[in-house]
């Protein structure tokens, strides 16, 4: 028999000993499934792109939002009474003499433009000190210290960059002192006076005149505290106001105290 005939085609066979051909061709072998890609690095990078987004945008709005009736009153005094009248000596004698500060709030007033919305802070220090002096009725000499290394706002941040900017290291102290005499006409206890201070005011080693509106109140048990405030151009004092591109402080502020003396 021709061993052609019949024979397989394709690939060989064999003989399993019972005359049954048995092929040995090799199944062909499968391939391992492609890995897949993964996706949660991308996932993540999105989601830190969004947030930043959202951080940028909204961030400046919630944090004007939580500043909104944070800042401190402006420090006032009761009404001027009626009857006084800073156009004439004071008539009671009793005011004569030295008056020592020893007590009260100082401070600062600015507006902050974060992202086109207006905040107001204010710092506020009860370190001050100062002298008053009452001759003939009138106040004739005067001098109002703040420490301004201890004033405070809500945030360490800006307080650290207030002293920066206001030279604080080298000129610790903003310094108000009397230039004129102030009649305290009708200045009794249980009154008070409104009348106009005028003065240098020291910052940063610079001195500037202002004219300060403010009132003298004269307590029955005899203290006397005087409240003012005055507007200021940081620029006046060589101080720039910051711009950090999302917030800005004005260029201009007010400086506000309160402080009480007795007779030394």
């Amino acid at each position: 028999m021709n061993p052609s005939v019949g024979g397989p085609v394709g690939g060989d066979e064999t003989a399993d000993g019972q005359g049954t051909a048995v092929s040995t061709t090799s199944a062909p072998t499968a391939r391992p499934p492609a890995p897949r890609r993964r996706r949660w690095p991308w996932l993540l990078l999105a989601a830190a792109v969004v947030l930043g987004l959202l951080a940028v945008l909204l961030g400046p709005r919630l944090y004007a939002r939580s500043q909104e009736g944070r800042a401190a009153a402006p420090l006032s005094s009761p009404a001027a009474t009626a009857a006084a009248t800073a156009t004439a000596a004071a008539e009671d004698r009793a005011l004569d003499g030295t008056w020592r500060v020893g007590g009260g709030t100082a401070g600062y007033r600015v507006d902050e433009v974060l992202n086109g919305r207006d905040v107001t802070v204010t710092g506020r220090t009860e370190q001050v000190g100062g002298e008053l002096t009452v001759a003939g009725g009138q106040l004739t000499a005067g001098t109002v210290t703040v420490d301004l290394a201890s004033v405070t706002t809500d945030s360490g941040a800006r307080d650290g960059q207030f002293r920066r900017l206001l030279g604080v290291e080298a000129n610790p102290a903003a310094t108000f002192t009397l230039t004129g005499p102030v009649p305290l006409g009708g200045l009794d206890a249980g009154t008070t006076l409104a009348v106009t201070l005028p003065g240098t005011l020291s910052i940063n080693g610079r001195e500037r005149p202002v004219q300060v509106p403010a009132t003298v109140e004269r307590a029955a048990a005899g203290p006397v505290t005087v409240t003012g405030a005055a507007g200021v151009t940081w620029a006046d004092f060589d101080v720039q106001a910051p711009d950090l591109g999302f917030v800005s402080v004005e260029d201009t502020g007010t400086v506000e105290f309160a402080v009480t003396a007795t007779p030394a």
